[in-house]
């Protein structure tokens, strides 16, 4: 008897097994950059004719057809799922798919405006005007502070340190408060900006690292260190959604320091073979310009602690940019040009 329960539960493990192999989702022009004019094209192979109740296909956990226009689709790289029935039982299968912007990014230079002393020991990771008075973010832990520079002379007018477990990072201003990330402290801190004054600190979220921080008047925009771009809300600092920073061939890593000025993310990138910025569209994602900063860090004194461009900031009174980096002794008023 027990050897028929055992011989009839092989059976239906048999008949009701796994169905994983069986099918294939495959994604049609693969090799193909898919862009928002595009329409994404793919199909399911059924290996072994199952008869198949339904299929579900999502796109990034919204339903659509196997041909599907990605029109009005923000850029990014996102799940492709099916979802199979087959006699009551569901097998999932995955695809990734990668959309890049539509066109190439213009190319721009710089002109150099004015080249004031800047402190050579700082590490520096964030800068912002306000008021006429530059806020700078230093990093490194035991070495991470927050202070206000008189950008004509370099002088230090007020700093403060943070404790020493804190590697701090990107700086912004809004609404009178002055925001800074640290790295991987998983934490941020809120100032009042004319005493530098504490006033709470709030956590991350999905994002777990620090990098570059910048507003657009209403929310925060934090980097991490990947391609996105997290947006937070301006009051309570939660995270509301997020952008993928993409190129017109793959998704642009490593987004450091970020600075909004009409519409547009002017951000660093950390660790480039060349010092270059880049402009990216905060409703799309897409890097519409890359500046060449290259040149800027022989013209300043050559320390063994020299490290990369690091550090943008907008004058909104001037209608130029500021811009330094980790440990250079110079900070650089520029004008950025497109390239002829």
């Amino acid at each position: 008897m027990k050897i028929w329960i055992l011989l009839l539960s092989l059976l239906f493990l048999k008949c009701n097994g796994d169905l994983s192999k069986d099918f294939k989702l495959t994604v049609l022009e693969k090799s193909k950059k898919y862009t928002p004019n595009d329409t994404l094209r793919f199909k399911l192979i059924n290996k072994k004719n199952h008869p198949i109740d339904s299929v579900v296909y999502q796109l990034e956990g919204q339903k659509i057809d196997e041909l599907h226009p990605l029109k009005n689709r923000t850029l990014g790289i996102y799940d492709l799922t099916a979802s199979v029935y087959v006699s009551g039982r569901k097998s999932d299968y995955a695809e990734k798919i990668t959309i890049v912007a539509p066109v190439k990014p213009k190319l721009y230079t710089y002109s150099i405006i004015n080249e004031f002393p800047h402190d050579k020991t700082a590490y520096t990771q964030g800068l912002e005007f306000y008021r006429d008075t530059l806020y700078e973010s230093t990093g490194l832990r035991g070495k991470s502070s927050l202070r206000k520079v008189d950008f004509k002379t370099g002088k230090v007018l007020q700093k403060i340190d943070l404790d020493k477990v804190y590697f701090g990072e990107g700086i912004s201003i809004l609404n009178n408060k002055l925001y800074q990330l640290t790295w991987q402290g998983e934490m941020g801190f809120q100032y009042k900006p004319d005493h530098l004054k504490m006033e709470h600190s709030f956590a991350y979220q999905d994002s777990k690292e620090g990098w570059g921080l910048c507003n657009d008047g209403q929310n925060l925009y934090k980097s991490d260190g990947t391609h996105q771009i997290w947006i937070l809300d301006g009051n309570t600092q939660k995270e509301i959604g997020k952008i993928q920073v993409m190129t017109d061939k793959n998704a642009l890593k490593k987004i450091n320091e970020l600075e909004w000025v009409e519409g547009k993310i002017y951000a660093n990138t950390y660790q480039f073979k060349k010092e270059v910025g880049v402009i990216i569209n905060p409703q799309t994602g897409a890097v519409e310009g890359v500046i060449d900063f290259s040149g800027l860090k022989r013209k300043v004194e050559q320390v063994s602690n020299l490290d990369v461009l690091n550090g943008i900031a907008y004058h909104p009174k001037r209608k130029t940019f500021f811009v330094t980096g980790k440990n250079w002794s110079k900070l650089f008023e520029v004008k950025i040009n497109l390239k002829p």
